[in-house]
C-alpha cells in the first residue's frame, strides 16, 4: 500500500491507474484496502477545480473536452478527465473508449485520461467517481474534468460531485431538449451552445440568445441568477477560452462568498446516501434465497400479477 500511495503522490500513471481500479471495485476486501488507500491520499487531495461536462447524447462534449483540455495543458495546467462510459451488459466495462475521441488531449504528458464504467449508475456519474477525483488531486492535477453520459437522470448526482456544472446544448435540440431543461438546464452553472461553426453557426448562437431570455424563468440552484450563456466550436475552438474564462469567474465568486465548501460538504453528504442506498441493495440481494424470492416477485410483477408495493412489502417481510 506504501508503494501504491507513493506512485500516486508522484504522479506515476501506472500507479494512479491500479488506484483507480481498486477504489471502483466492488470486491469487498478491495473496498477495505481502497478505503485504506483513500484515507492516506485524502490529507493530499482537494486542490483541483473540478468541472462537470454534461449535455444532450451527441452534443460534443468528449471534443469539447479535448479541445479545453489541450488548452489548460499549454497554459501550464495538469488536467485530468473521467470520462464516464456507459457499462457493457456483459463485461461490466466501459465501451466506447473516450481516449479514441480525445485523442489529441490523451497523447499529452501532462493529461490523465480515465474512461470509467458507469455500471448502471444513471446520469452517468458512478458511486466511485468522487474517489476517481481523490486520486486524481491526489497526483497532482489542479483540473479535473468529469464528462457524462448526459441521459439526464441523475443531475444532482453529477451536481454533487463538481464545482461547477457545465452544460452542453445544440441548437435545434427539439423535444430532447426540453428535457434537458428541466433536468440538467436548471442545474447548469454555465450553459454552452455547441456546435457554433459553419452552416450552424448562425442557429447556435440565436439558440444562445433565447436560452438567455430563457433562464431567468428557471429556479436558480443557489440564488447565483441565472448562469452564463454562449455559442462554442469545440472543432474550431471558438468561444471555448470564453467558456473557461467564465467557469473560473464561476469559482472564484464561489470562493469569495463561501459557496465552494459549503458546495462540496453538500457533495460528500449526497455521496454519502449514494453509497448507503447502494450498499444497502448489495446487502440485501446477498441474503441466502431472497434472490430467488426476488425473481418470482419480479415475475409477477411483470405479469400483473401482484402490484410493486406488495412485491416491496413481502420482499422486506423475507429479509
Amino acid at each position: 500500500m506504501d508503494d501504491l500511495v507513493a506512485g500516486v503522490r508522484a504522479g506515476d500513471r501506472t500507479s494512479m491507474g491500479r488506484a483507480i481500479t481498486l477504489v471502483e471495485s466492488t470486491r469487498p476486501e478491495d473496498r477495505r484496502q481502497a478505503q485504506a488507500l483513500l484515507a492516506e491520499l485524502l490529507p493530499h487531495a482537494g486542490g483541483a477545480h473540478r468541472v462537470g461536462i454534461s449535455g444532450v447524447p451527441g452534443a460534443g462534449k468528449s471534443t469539447l473536452i479535448d479541445s479545453l483540455g489541450i488548452r489548460l495543458t499549454r497554459a501550464g495546467h495538469r488536467v485530468g478527465v473521467l470520462a464516464v462510459d456507459p457499462s457493457s451488459m456483459v463485461t461490466g466495462g466501459s465501451i466506447l473508449g473516450d481516449k479514441t475521441r480525445m485523442a489529441t488531449l490523451a497523447a499529452d504528458e501532462n493529461a490523465f485520461i480515465r474512461p470509467s464504467p458507469s455500471a448502471g449508475t444513471l446520469g452517468g456519474v458512478t458511486s466511485t467517481t468522487p474517489h476517481a477525483i481523490t486520486v486524481l488531486e491526489a497526483a497532482g492535477y489542479d483540473v479535473v474534468l468529469v464528462e457524462t453520459m448526459g441521459v439526464g437522470q441523475s443531475e444532482a448526482a453529477v451536481h454533487a460531485s463538481v464545482d461547477c456544472l457545465c452544460v452542453l446544448v445544440l441548437a435545434g435540440a427539439g423535444d430532447e431538449l426540453q428535457t434537458v431543461k428541466r433536468g440538467l438546464l436548471e442545474l447548469a452553472d454555465v450553459l454552452a451552445v455547441n456546435k457554433a461553426d459553419g452552416d450552424n453557426e448562425q442557429a447556435a448562437r440565436l439558440a444562445a440568445a433565447e436560452f438567455r431570455r430563457a433562464l431567468p424563468l428557471l429556479a436558480p440552484t443557489s440564488g447565483e441568477g441565472p448562469p452564463p450563456v454562449m455559442a462554442v466550436s469545440a472543432v474550431t475552438g471558438a468561444g471555448v477560452d470564453e467558456l473557461w474564462d467564465r467557469i473560473v469567474e464561476h469559482r472564484r465568486t464561489l470562493e469569495a462568498s463561501g459557496a465552494l465548501a459549503a458546495r462540496r460538504a453538500r457533495g460528500r453528504l449526497a455521496w454519502m446516501r449514494v453509497l448507503l442506498e447502494r450498499r444497502l441493495v448489495e446487502r440485501f440481494d446477498s441474503q441466502p434465497g431472497l434472490a430467488d424470492r426476488r425473481a418470482e416477485l419480479e415475475h409477477a410483477v411483470e405479469q400483473g400479477q401482484i402490484t410493486p408495493e406488495a412485491a416491496v412489502d413481502q420482499l422486506l417481510s423475507a429479509s
